[in-house]
């Protein structure tokens, strides 16, 4: 008899606990649906304007207005992708683009790479200096250089051709500054193991530190080739020619020149330089994503 009043008391506070933990548990799963409905709606009205951008480029042209505004392609037809080949040389303007894109990507990537280990793992004597020097150049926009940039490759003959925008962009201070910040996190110990088994400096950059740094190259490789890929001001000022010309400048001509272009025509054309974007985001998604968690998480 004595024992049940123990009993009961020593399961009160458990029975407590249990109760506590259910009613946490329902306060996050609340929680979780408020904050699931709340970025679903924000997520709809990001993915509003895309959705009625890739519609309005298969609906007919005299349908493509109408108010309310259709969310269907009634009626479907891909003649705007057809015609978008007889305004202007789009095949030629979306290979310049690419070439241009993945050039710069990859020679960026290369340079910044071997700079970035320099900085971060050669010690030299005013290595710091040179950095907060090459920092500064990111403060001066873009348009006060173009004008000595553009004497320059005039005097190399390179006007109108690809040679004078993906030159001057094979060097990116940003890629520079982010992998040598990037290199540093990761401990220099391997490095000294490394030396101690006869490694030099090649193969630790390429063998040990390019492998644990996936996610940052990732991340950049997307940056990089989306701003080359949408890059509208460097073409406009060394670009004449239709034909050495890239998909935004092509666009533009599309829209305004050769007798104007129906807008059912440029959605379509809008739609084919925009997917190729798409394409790479969400195969470099999850990279992307954890180069941004892991700097984060290493400060």
């Amino acid at each position: 008899m004595s024992i049940a009043p123990g009993v009961r008391t020593g399961l009160q506070p458990d029975l407590l606990g249990r109760v506590n933990a259910r009613t946490h548990t329902r306060r996050l799963h609340w929680g979780d649906v408020v904050l699931s409905i709340v970025l679903i709606v924000f997520g709809v009205l990001m993915l509003a304007p895309l959705y009625w951008l890739i519609s309005t480029s298969f609906t007919v042209g005299a349908e493509a207005f109408t108010e309310p505004p259709k969310w269907l392609p009634v009626p479907f037809t891909v003649d705007n992708f057809v015609n978008v080949f007889e305004y202007v040389p789009f095949m030629q303007q979306f290979m310049n683009s690419l070439f241009l894109a993945v050039i710069i990507t990859v020679g960026s990537l290369t340079f910044s790479v071997l700079a970035a280990y320099g900085f971060a793992r050669v010690s030299f004597r005013g290595s710091g200096a040179l950095l907060v020097v090459m920092l500064s150049a990111m403060m001066v926009p873009a348009q006060l250089v173009i004008i000595p940039i553009f004497i320059m490759m005039r005097q190399l003959g390179l006007v109108d051709t690809l040679a004078a925008l993906w030159l001057p962009a094979l060097v990116n201070v940003f890629q520079i500054f982010f992998l040598t910040q990037y290199f540093r996190t990761i401990p220099r110990e391997l490095d000294e193991a490394a030396k101690i088994d006869g490694a030099g400096h090649a193969w630790i950059l390429f063998r040990m530190l390019l492998p644990l740094s996936g996610p940052a190259l990732s991340a950049l490789a997307i940056l990089s080739f989306e701003a080359s890929w949408n890059g509208y001001f460097g073409p406009l000022i060394f670009l004449s020619s239709p034909e050495n010309m890239t998909l935004p400048l092509g666009l533009v001509v599309l829209q305004q020149g050769f007798g104007a272009a129906p807008a059912t025509v440029v959605f379509a054309a809008i739609t084919m330089v925009v997917a190729p974007l798409l394409i790479v985001f969400l195969i470099f998604q999850r990279q992307f994503v954890a180069s941004v968690a892991s700097s984060g998480l290493k400060g």
